[in-house]
């Protein structure tokens, strides 16, 4: 994993869940493939494999830079800017 300025200016400890699922997804009737969590703010949307893409547009709308999943068993983040595992 690669290391990047965006991980240095998160906020430690990570910030709590917004939700447990992606509230996005229940409002248009959708179901999330997979969850993450934005480690900025602690927004909870879908991904990239999921109809809407709630977390990269999470990162559009806001500019947050950091995700990770929100899956159990699974710990690996996401850089949206620098486009790769962090």
């Amino acid at each position: 994993m690669n290391e990047c300025s965006h991980v240095t200016a998160l906020p430690h400890p990570e910030p709590e869940p917004l939700s447990e699922t992606c509230l996005e997804c229940l409002a248009v009737g959708s179901h999330p493939v997979q969850l993450r969590l934005c480690l900025l703010c602690g927004h909870v949307g879908c991904c990239d494999s999921s109809p809407f893409q709630h977390a990269t547009a999470h990162f559009k709308d806001t500019g947050h830079p950091v995700m990770r999943t929100f899956e159990p068993g699974e710990s690996w983040r996401w850089c949206f800017v620098d486009g790769s595992i962090v």
